[in-house]
């Protein structure tokens, strides 16, 4: 049978990728990740490949919906509130809190590096929506 393979969901932290997927596997439901050594190896290239990705089966998506809505393990762990944190832009969910891309630095952080001749010692962080590319705090 010719089953089609889907992203099902984008993670910006492996670690939370692979308890998804071990507890998938668990379950005998066959998935993989892709991007995830990139995301570990390089964290800041992390946005550019979009996050890592985890790939399942067109035919078990409801399983894994019910399966992991029991377990609450999609909560998104980076909102404060405990919301989900969406797109203001596109609207997705897609989102991921980590190091901006665009305005990384603060114009006194990039003063005093090349005052010392040192890289940058702290960068800004934001929201990142996978689907549109836009930051957001």
């Amino acid at each position: 049978m010719d089953d089609k393979i889907v992203i099902y969901r984008t993670f910006y932290n492996p670690i939370e990728a692979n308890i998804v997927k071990a507890r998938l596997e668990d379950s005998d439901i066959p998935c993989f990740l892709t991007d995830e050594n990139v995301a570990t190896i390089q964290p800041m290239y992390n946005q550019a490949i979009g996050g890592v990705k985890l790939n399942v089966f067109e035919k078990d998506i409801n399983v894994i919906n019910q399966l992991l809505a029991e377990e609450n393990l999609m909560e998104v762990e980076e909102a404060s509130n405990n919301e989900q944190v969406v797109c203001e832009k596109c609207g997705s969910a897609n989102v991921g809190f980590g190091q901006a891309t665009k305005k990384r630095f603060s114009l006194w952080v990039a003063i005093v590096s090349i005052l010392l001749f040192v890289y940058p010692f702290k960068v800004n962080k934001c929201y990142h929506c996978y689907g549109c590319g836009h930051e957001f705090k």
